[in-house]
């Protein structure tokens, strides 16, 4: 019989307490409260996809002290959580790469057409819901969905129009004048009240 992921904590908690592997009990011991909770808030057994979400939840919130306990100068701190977010992983499916990651991005951007920063909402969905169930790291690909949609927008912005191009040429006194595009308009009626003139 499938051992759920709960059980599965469990089971790996008396191991742990065997072995005295403290920080791994501990780890355990914070998986399985936070499991329970979850179970007691859905009054029913949470499914795998719930089990994995709380777990989830879970290294986020480990990254986010990381973050803080970095900026606080507080390395052993950090570095506590972080091998705290090594054994909650094992439990986890293995998460979606970097190279993925991008390759997908810039697959959603080319079937969008030519989104902007203002579809980065839009972009970010449509990559989600390629991944599937799968595990992303939320950052890593909003990151990259901004690094992309700025490379995108520049590469499709209109290029300066080089000097000499596009003119427009216009009659004064009976003579041909030739204005540059974006500026003929002023020019123009300028030239035109000296001919009234």
């Amino acid at each position: 019989m499938h051992m759920t992921l709960t059980q599965q904590v469990q089971t790996d908690m008396v191991d742990a307490m065997r072995k005295r592997e403290e920080l791994r009990l501990s780890t355990l011991r914070m998986m399985k409260a936070a499991l329970q909770n979850k179970r007691i808030d859905k009054r029913a057994d949470l499914d795998e996809k719930e089990e994995l979400q709380v777990l989830t939840t879970m290294i986020k919130q480990r990254k986010d002290s990381i973050e803080q306990f970095e900026k606080g100068n507080r390395p052993e701190l950090a570095a506590r959580e972080a091998q705290e977010i090594v054994i909650i992983e094992t439990y986890m499916p293995k998460a979606v790469g970097e190279e993925e990651i991008v390759a997908t991005v810039r697959a959603v951007i080319a079937e969008m057409g030519s989104p902007t920063m203002k579809d980065m909402g839009a972009v970010m969905k449509n990559a989600k819901a390629k991944f599937g169930d799968a595990r992303v790291d939320g950052k890593l690909l909003s990151e990259e969905v901004k690094k992309q949609l700025a490379t995108s927008t520049q590469s499709n912005s209109p290029k300066s129009r080089p000097a000499g191009a596009n003119h427009v040429i216009l009659w004064v006194r009976g003579c041909a004048r030739t204005f540059a595009v974006g500026t003929w308009n002023d020019s123009a009626k300028s030239a035109r009240r000296g001919e009234r003139a």
